[in-house]
C-alpha cells in the first residue's frame, strides 16, 4: 500500500467505506472484502481496471465518474488499469443501442484515443496508472481462439440481455459480431487478471460475462463494480454530448461553471457524490444546511462547480470562474475582461443598430425584440427602445450587454 493508503485506511473496512462512496452495486460486496483482506495480509494490490472504448475524441463530466472510482482504488495503494478498447471500439458496444452501429475504422479509433489519456490523467496519476490497449491481445487471437472463447458462453444467456430482447420482440436485427462484444471483452479480464473491474450500470450484463469467463478460464472471478449514470443538466436524462446536456471537462473554466449552476437544485446532491471527493457525512451536513434555511442553494452550487473545475483546471481557475459568475450574474456587473469593439467617429446610430455593429444580433428586428424583451443594457441602464440613440461622434467608451452573457466594451476613436 502507499503511504496515504496507509496512514488513512489502516484497516479493510475503511477502505471498503471509502470505496462504497457513490457505488450503485458490488457483485458481490463479501469477494471484495475477502480481496481487500488478502491485500492488506500479503502487500499485494489488487488489479482493478476500467475499459474505455474510445468512440468519441471528448471527455464529459458524466466519464469522470467510473474514471474517479478507479482513482479511489489509486489512492489505496492498487494497482490501476486504463484500458483502451481500441480493438472493442471497432466493434462497438450494444449496450442500450436499438440498432446496429456503424463499427468504427481504426484510424477515427487511433485518434481518439490519443485524445483520451491526455483528459484522463488531469484525474488520474500517470506514473502509477497502468495503461494498456486491448488490441494487445484481441488483435493476436486464432480462429481457434475466437471459437474456442465463444464455447465457454451460451447463446440463451446471451438473448437475455435487455437490448437484444427489446431488439428481438421488435424485428429489429441483431449482427452476430455485437454478440462476440462482452465475449471479447470478457477476454479482456482474462488478459489482465484483474481483481476487480468498474463499470456503468449499464454495463452490469458485460460485466457478470466477464466474471463468468474469467472463472471458464481458470482465474478467480473479479468483482463487478457498478456506478450510477450521470444525468445532464436538464435533470432527466443521461449527460450526453448529442443530447447537449454535457459538461465537456476540456471546456473553458466559465463555460463549465455556467453549465453547472445550470442544474436544478435536486440534482446537485447527486454530482456532489459522484463528482467530487467529498464524503458522505460532509453531504449530509450540506443538505441539512440546505433543508433548515441556514445555507442557499445557489452557494453551494457555487461550491461544487469550483470544486470540480479546480479538479480539471487547476484550484485558481475554479476560484477565478466563481467570481467571475458572482460579479456578472448574482451582482450583474461587467466582467474584468470582455471583448472590445473600436468603433471611428461617425453619425449617432439606434441601439439596434450598435448592437448588429458589435455582431450581439444577426439583423436589426432580433436586435429590436432583445431591446423590447429588457434583454439589452448601456453601462447598466436596461434600454427598452430599440430606437433608443447612441452618440458615435465623440470619444467615448461604454459597455453593452445583451442577455446574461455577452458583454462588449464599445470604444469610440
Amino acid at each position: 500500500m502507499t503511504d496515504i493508503a496507509a496512514q488513512h485506511f489502516k484497516s479493510v473496512e475503511e477502505q471498503l467505506a471509502y470505496l462504497k462512496k457513490g457505488v450503485a452495486e458490488i457483485i458481490p460486496e463479501a469477494d471484495l472484502k475477502a480481496k481487500l483482506e488478502n491485500s492488506l495480509k500479503t502487500g499485494k494490490p489488487l488489479r482493478v481496471y476500467l475499459g474505455v472504448d474510445p468512440t468519441a475524441p471528448d471527455i464529459h463530466l458524466g466519464h469522470t465518474v467510473v474514471i474517479r472510482k478507479l482513482k479511489q482504488f489509486q489512492d489505496l495503494g492498487h494497482t490501476a488499469i486504463f484500458l483502451i478498447g481500441d480493438f472493442s471500439a471497432m466493434i462497438g458496444d450494444p449496450t442500450g443501442r436499438s440498432e446496429t452501429r456503424p463499427p468504427l475504422s481504426r484510424e477515427e479509433v487511433d485518434v481518439n484515443a490519443k485524445t483520451y489519456l491526455a483528459q484522463v490523467f488531469k484525474l488520474l496519476d500517470p506514473q502509477k496508472t497502468e495503461v494498456r490497449y486491448n488490441s494487445e491481445w484481441l488483435d493476436k487471437l486464432s480462429s481457434y481462439d475466437v471459437v474456442r472463447l465463444c464455447g465457454h458462453y451460451r447463446l440463451a444467456r446471451m438473448l437475455e440481455r435487455e437490448d437484444f430482447r427489446s431488439r428481438l420482440a421488435s424485428n429489429q436485427p441483431i449482427s452476430v459480431h455485437e454478440l462476440l462484444y462482452p465475449l471479447l471483452t470478457a477476454y479482456d479480464a482474462v488478459a489482465l487478471k484483474s481483481d476487480v473491474e468498474i463499470g456503468a450500470t449499464e454495463q452490469k450484463f458485460n460485466l457478470l460475462v466477464h466474471r463468468d469467463i474469467q472463472k471458464e478460464y481458470g482465474l478467480p472471478s473479479e468483482v463487478a463494480l457498478t456506478m450510477p449514470i450521470l444525468v445532464g443538466l436538464d435533470g432527466s436524462r443521461k449527460m450526453s454530448k448529442s443530447l447537449g446536456n454535457y459538461v465537456g471537462i476540456t471546456e473553458a473554466p466559465d463555460e463549465m461553471f455556467g453549465k453547472l449552476m445550470s442544474i436544478p437544485d435536486e440534482l446537485m446532491w447527486s454530482y456532489y457524490e459522484l463528482v467530487t471527493d467529498r464524503r458522505p457525512e460532509e453531504i449530509a451536513v450540506l443538505r441539512q444546511q440546505v433543508a433548515s434555511g441556514a445555507v442557499h442553494p445557489m452557494d453551494l452550487k457555487m461550491k461544487l462547480a469550483t470544486e470540480v473545475i479546480g479538479d480539471f483546471h487547476g484550484r485558481d481557475a475554479g476560484q477565478k470562474a466563481a467570481e467571475h459568475f458572482q460579479r456578472v450574474f448574482r451582482d450583474r456587473q461587467a466582467p474584468e475582461e470582455m471583448r472590445v469593439k473600436q468603433l471611428a467617429r461617425s453619425w449617432p446610430t439606434t441601439i439596434a443598430g450598435l448592437i448588429v455593429v458589435c455582431d450581439l444580433a444577426k439583423s436589426r428586428a432580433e436586435a429590436g425584440r432583445l431591446v423590447e424583451q429588457k434583454a439589452v443594457e448601456l453601462d447598466g441602464q436596461v434600454i427598452t427602445d430599440p430606437r433608443y440613440s447612441i452618440e458615435l461622434n465623440v470619444p467615448r467608451n461604454f459597455v453593452l450587454r445583451v442577455g446574461k452573457k455577452k458583454f462588449v466594451r464599445v470604444v469610440v476613436e
